[in-house]
């Protein structure tokens, strides 16, 4: 979707445009620095120091092992139990989501803020997902234009590792009962400036299949003396995928991807080995479909092995449930974003992904919507595709990211008349700790950033001019550009 000439409109965006470049660096910072899920000791820490220097109310560390989870007081009435003038009960407190780790995947970019640690990498963009709500910290903390609380969630282990439920088991809602929870996810396919959402399902449920076969071994030339569990494998392998065009409805979405067999010993090409294994996923929408599939799994692959004279044991794990919107929360999610891109930029009835996100934990338990937020360019930076060794955060989403989160939160807690709002300020000074890496320099990480294709508001003519509106010839060189 082409979106040159794109006009971000309102004040939170004009005044987190402002400190871009502070943002990049310390995006850039966390690249160099990555952590997987539960090992962000590093990247908690620097958020932790920049909340402070943001000027935020609580910080609270350890939730979820090293999950952190920031509040911000806004300007209105102290919290309680408020109604509106129509009798409406009024939220008195929202909550933001961004996940901090890493993936377990070596990184082949050669920019100066490349992985540091060999094997880890931010491969997903959770440093920039954690960047853009370190950005709407500083803006809330020093504007506070809302009447409620913003409870800021820096989620661990999203990789794999349910941090989003480990934050939950540990009482976060109990602690931060937020009305709505709200997050996003960067989306190379999509265009900077573009927001992406539907009422309804995002990302589908993740569930792990392991399949053991036990037959009885033998010498290949004397396969009749066996029962080979790799031909009960292959049979299983094929015959699975009747289940999704056989079983679940037409009208139904579902995946059965059997990815994995291991079996026998590759030096040995004439034994027969005694066992085979086979690891797989299985994604749907529906727990409807979500059961179904497992049940015929179990019936089918005992059948199969069965015929042959041997036995297949299915073990189903159920990981990431299906990550759905509430319909409230997502249209008002979509209508705030066409407030700052404009209606042409915002998909409403975006198609859903049979990836998974932890954060459908959160919308288990919590009303609540995610995002995707475009970031793939017409040169190619940002176009990666996520998971891949190439891939980098685009850093010219950060302020509209950031914005966006502020935005969710004056919103759905808009002052009420009597309340005088923010009156414009300069600039405060740099919230941005010096990386405490022994990697590149911090002149590394401030290289200017260029805006493409998101035109600035007139009323940060400054930014505008230190940075201009055009990719300039010598940037695109210095970035990720997917080959």
């Amino acid at each position: 979707m082409p979106i040159h000439g794109l006009r971000v409109h309102g004040r939170v965006f004009a005044r987190i445009a402002e400190f871009h470049p502070e943002l990049t660096a310390f995006r850039r910072d966390l690249h160099a620095n990555p952590e997987l899920g539960f090992e962000e000791v590093y990247t908690a820490g620097r958020v932790v120091e920049s909340l402070k220097v943001c000027g935020v109310d609580e910080i609270h560390t350890g939730i979820g092992k090293t999950g952190v989870v920031a509040t911000i007081r806004g300007r209105g009435a102290p919290p309680g139990a408020v109604t509106l003038d129509d009798g409406a009960p009024r939220p008195r407190m929202i909550g933001l989501r961004a996940d901090m780790d890493a993936l377990p995947m070596t990184e082949h970019n050669d920019f100066p803020w490349r992985s540091a640690k060999a094997g880890l990498m931010h491969g997903c963009g959770h440093d920039g997902h954690t960047t853009m709500l370190v950005g709407a910290a500083r803006y809330l903390a020093e504007t506070r234009n809302f009447d409620g609380t913003a409870v800021l969630i820096f989620q661990p282990g999203e990789e794999g590792f349910a941090g989003a439920k480990a934050m939950i088991d540990d009482g976060l809602f109990e602690r931060f009962p937020v009305q709505a929870v709200y997050g996003m996810h960067n989306w190379p396919a999509m265009r900077p400036g573009t927001v992406g959402i539907n009422p309804g399902p995002m990302m589908a449920a993740a569930d792990r299949v392991t399949i053991d076969i036990a037959g009885r071994g033998g010498h290949g030339a004397h396969a009749y003396q066996t029962v080979d569990p790799v031909l009960v494998a292959a049979h299983i392998i094929t015959a699975v995928q009747s289940i999704v065009s056989r079983n679940v409805k037409p009208v139904d979405s579902a995946v059965i991807s059997l990815c994995g067999l291991e079996a026998g010993d590759m030096g040995a090409m004439s034994v027969i080995p005694g066992t085979a294994k086979l690891v797989g996923t299985v994604r749907t929408f529906s727990p409807v479909v979500q059961e179904l599939i497992e049940r015929r799994l179990n019936e089918l692959c005992s059948a199969i092995a069965l015929g042959f004279g041997a036995t297949a044991q299915v073990h189903y794990e159920r990981m990431y449930p299906a990550t759905i919107n509430t319909v409230t929360e997502a249209k008002f999610a979509a209508d705030v974003a066409q407030s700052l891109v404009g209606r042409d930029h915002v998909v409403r009835d975006l198609e859903p992904s049979m990836g998974a996100e932890d954060f459908s934990f959160m919308l288990r338990v919590k009303p609540g919507a995610y995002m995707r937020l475009g970031q793939g360019m017409d040169n190619g930076v940002g176009s990666c595709f996520l998971h891949n060794s190439r891939y980098d955060f685009n850093d010219a989403i950060l302020p509209l990211g950031a914005a966006l989160h502020a935005s969710l939160v004056e919103n759905a807690m808009p002052l009420q008349a009597t309340v005088p709002a923010y009156a414009d300020r300069a600039p405060s000074r740099s919230f941005i700790p010096l990386p405490r890496h022994s990697g590149p320099g911090l002149e590394a990480f401030q290289e200017p950033v260029v805006i493409a294709n998101v035109v600035r508001q007139s009323m940060a003519p400054k930014y505008m001019d230190r940075h201009g509106l055009r990719p300039r010839d010598d940037d695109a060189g210095s970035r990720s550009v997917c080959a």
